[in-house]
């Protein structure tokens, strides 16, 4: 548990200070439309990535979460090969961030402690519930995926790549979810979720 709780501290550590490197180049890499944006362009589509950043800085914290929590081996790989792969996600935010020439969420420690919060919580009831949380997240971040790629600039490929990429990683992690043994979660929960979500994501475009 020692080890476990210090491989957590360090992960915190780099999602919070910028730190994470990716696995996989960024999609964003493969696009051969040069970004012209204008200003208001440019910070729109930088408080959007901004929000998608928030949204992989939470992933991390709810992985971490559920991986100290679950005493099935198997699912604790489960859990720490998703939060592998949205490593990935984090770190081409990150860098689109850079260069649209805007930074991350000021408060990114809040979104990280509370999402790790309710990973505990969803640990603590059980693996089926956790499983759940996962599938009903990562469904939530889908959705949300799909609304940026209209929201964001037309011209703004590199931005899409990423989105398209990630919309797809988040699909497969709810699938691999539910195919666990996701218990379903009750529909005030889920209601919950989705308040809790626009909250975060209306703030996180601004701060």
């Amino acid at each position: 548990m020692i080890d476990q709780l210090l491989v957590a501290a360090d992960n915190t550590l780099k999602t919070l200070s910028g730190a994470s490197h990716a696995a996989r180049p960024s999609p964003s890499a493969n696009s051969t439309t040069a970004d012209a944006l204008s200003d208001q362009e440019r910070r729109h589509a930088g408080g959007l990535m901004r929000v998608n950043h928030v949204g992989e800085v939470c992933a991390q914290a709810l992985y971490q979460a559920q991986a100290l929590t679950t005493q099935d081996p198997a699912l604790k790989r489960h859990f720490e090969t998703a939060a592998r792969e949205e490593t990935d996600h984090l770190a081409w935010t990150q860098q689109r961030l850079h260069e649209l020439g805007t930074r991350p969420s000021l408060l990114n420690p809040l979104w990280y402690a509370g999402a790790f919060g309710i990973g505990l919580v969803a640990g603590r009831i059980g693996d089926a519930m956790s499983l759940g949380f996962v599938v009903e997240t990562e469904r939530q971040v889908e959705q949300h995926l799909e609304s940026h790629l209209s929201k964001l600039p037309a011209s703004d490929t590199r931005s899409q790549a990423i989105v398209r990429q990630m919309k797809d990683d988040e699909a497969r992690h709810a699938a691999n979810a539910q195919q666990a043994g996701a218990a379903e979660l009750p529909l005030p929960v889920r209601w919950a979720m989705r308040a809790a979500a626009k909250v975060m994501t209306t703030t996180a475009y601004r701060l």
